[in-house]
């Protein structure tokens, strides 16, 4: 470990194998290091021997839930929008040689006691049982709105300024009901709480038109999902870093960030020895403790997440063998929207006849498993449980003072695109430029 490095990656979560890839395209002398024995960190796919030994270290996996090898559960549940960022930054990499991706059969909203399809087009609108006769009309025009706007075209602005006027007002001229706006912003505009309706309606209406086309894209719902579990991912950047040079070393517990009298950067000790670089990356469990007398990160929140088992699909869904179901806060009182995703075997991600189920939400309680109750409730009878509540940490600093930088914890969001935001924001502030993607399409399994 006396080699020299231009950067070090401390653990192989999505967000770090990521920048590890392109830091390594880029030409980059990378070196990651994992504590764990595995890649993925917080965003791995376990095996059924690593599931249990996670969550229930005293017993072994029954016999009847089938072969570990067939079984890669996530433990962050989360699905790639087909035509947001992390689509993007895939075909920009080529990492799509490595991987296979499948169409998730189906995006649903809880809504009145029962579960529905999204719409997303005015047609879809006029066919909702979401919406009565006459809420139909006006759902029907303000998707057309959207649809048929264009900045440089005025006569098609309705008298609106998307960067001035609230996703409130902008609701109100179409006149749509609070039922209605629900779904809207939080079943296509993914908005895990209703901050975003007083904001100007700009981002809103881009996350919606963002939904609308990842669902025209393939058809059945906006999102894909990579065979073999959501663990493939960092894997994948992973052979890219390698390819161009980049370093691996898992099983190798980091002892100290070290720093300078100056309070930079200065390496990475580990089995003591100490390795140096430039600069070094990390997700927030390798900064917990205080480095240079500095406090690092902080938790903001919170996140609980339900891993269930099922011998069935998820009653409502039209036996969809992958879903994502959201329950807006409004629909059980609570400030933070709740999420279901859904794989099963047609996924490689599990035994023939067994679906894995994950429901997850933002912990606004001292009671976290009683918050995602009414998730569970929609599951029906549930074969196996493991819960577990993870700290969600932001970094304090942006890192360039120190050239330590670290990336955000996992969010509750049912999505990667807040991924991609950290991963560009952190590449701008270690290469000091832009990161510009390359456009191409991704080939989708039916």
């Amino acid at each position: 470990m006396d080699e020299e490095y231009d950067v070090i990656v401390l653990g192989t979560g999505l967000t770090e194998c990521i920048l590890s890839g392109l830091l390594s395209v880029e030409g980059k002398k990378v070196l990651h290091m994992d504590r764990n024995d595995y890649y993925g960190g917080d965003s791995a796919s376990l095996n059924l021997t690593q599931l249990y030994r996670k969550f229930r270290p005293k017993q072994d996996p029954p016999s009847e839930l089938g072969r570990d090898r067939d079984y890669a559960v996530d433990l962050v549940p989360k699905f790639i929008i087909a035509s947001g960022e992390l689509t993007k930054m895939l075909v920009h990499t080529d990492v799509t040689r490595y991987l296979e991706f499948k169409q998730i059969a189906g995006s649903f909203v809880f809504r009145d006691g029962r579960i529905s399809k999204v719409p997303s087009t005015e047609m879809e609108a006029v066919k909702s049982p979401l919406m009565g006769l006459f809420e139909k009309r006006r759902a029907k025009k303000f998707f057309e709105f959207l649809q048929n706007w264009k900045d440089e075209d005025p006569t098609t602005h309705q008298g609106i300024d998307l960067d001035k006027d609230t996703m409130r007002q902008v609701y109100e001229k179409f006149g749509l009901e609070v039922g209605t706006q629900d779904f809207i912003g939080h079943a296509m505009a993914l908005y895990l709480d209703d901050n975003y309706i007083d904001k100007p309606a700009r981002p809103a209406y881009d996350r919606i038109i963002l939904y609308t086309s990842s669902m025209s894209r393939y058809g059945k719902s906006p999102y894909i999902y990579p065979l073999y579990g959501l663990g493939e991912l960092p894997q994948s950047f992973a052979r890219l870093s390698a390819i161009y040079g980049g370093t691996y070393m898992l099983d190798k517990p980091i002892q100290e960030v070290v720093t300078g009298p100056d309070g930079k950067f200065v390496g990475v000790t580990s089995g003591g020895e100490t390795v140096k670089a430039k600069q070094v990356i990390g997700d927030p469990s390798y900064f917990l403790s205080q480095s240079g007398g500095k406090v690092r990160v902080v938790e903001e929140g919170k996140v609980v997440r339900a891993i269930c088992l099922l011998k069935h699909p998820i009653p409502g869904t039209d036996d969809a063998d992958s879903a994502q179901i959201i329950i807006p806060q409004n629909q059980v009182g609570r400030k933070h929207d709740i999420y279901i995703a859904i794989v099963s075997s047609t996924h490689n991600v599990c035994a023939k006849d067994i679906y894995v189920a994950i429901v997850s939400t933002i912990v606004e309680t001292d009671k976290p498993e009683l918050e995602i109750a009414p998730g569970l409730r929609l599951l029906g009878p549930i074969h196996e449980k493991f819960v577990s509540i993870s700290p969600v940490y932001t970094p304090t600093s942006s890192g360039e003072s120190d050239n330590i930088f670290i990336t955000r914890s996992y969010d509750a969001t049912s999505h990667f695109e807040t991924v991609v935001d950290d991963v560009t924001d952190v590449w701008k502030r270690v290469v000091g430029k832009d990161l510009v993607l390359k456009k191409r399409e991704v080939e989708v399994q039916e």
